[in-house]
């Protein structure tokens, strides 16, 4: 009786090794590999990180906020991190918290005063606070155009490069996706690129 205990214990220890191999190399080796060669053919750009080249340079992902110093460039949005990708996250701070406020307060006024506003203009709330991942690529069209100005100025543009600029922030606004899900959007580097492009020509 003992003897046919241990045996049916062998038995189903090997049929528990079998299907826990079976299923490690199907799910962690097969499966992977399958899903990744997929990708790799129908989605290669999106597959390899969204990665935006210049010649074989790469110089930033759509997926991943840089930060834009320069009164020359449209500002991204804030970032609790400084756009490091690594610790990826916001601020933490809730709607209590008079540091919140401080910095938020901080921004607009900056905001004001780079963009060469009024303390009237309604400013764009992705421009005052922080994303919860602090890499959103994206700001919204209103806040591009609030920056038209300043950039005309800085840049020196006459008016045929200006209605130039103000035609390359319509053509790179994006929709909501799947046309009902988010706002409409521009990916702040690809509109960065797309001025120095109109800036050399």
């Amino acid at each position: 009786m003992k003897s046919q205990i241990i045996l049916i214990m062998k038995t189903q220890i090997e049929i528990a090794l079998k299907i826990f191999a079976l299923f490690t190399i199907v799910l962690g080796v097969v499966y992977p590999l399958f899903i990744t060669g997929i990708a790799q053919l129908a989605f290669p750009f999106q597959a390899n990180g969204s990665l935006i080249r210049q010649g074989d340079k790469v110089i930033g992902s759509e997926l991943i906020g840089q930060k834009f110093d320069s009164v020359t460039y449209f500002s991204s949005r804030p970032s609790a991190i400084e756009y490091n990708p690594m610790p990826s996250g916001g601020s933490n701070l809730g709607p209590t918290s008079s540091k919140l406020k401080q910095l938020v307060a901080d921004r607009k006024a900056q905001w004001i005063k780079s963009n060469l506003l009024s303390d009237s203009d309604a400013i764009p709330s992705e421009m005052i606070f922080a994303s919860a991942s602090g890499l959103d690529p994206h700001i919204s069209p209103k806040a591009a155009l609030m920056q038209v100005e300043r950039i005309v100025k800085a840049r020196q543009f006459d008016s045929d490069k200006k209605e130039q600029l103000l035609k390359s922030i319509a053509k790179l606004t994006e929709g909501p996706q799947f046309t009902f899900l988010g706002e409409e959007r521009i990916n702040v580097l690809r509109l960065n690129l797309q001025l120095d492009q109109l800036a050399n020509h």
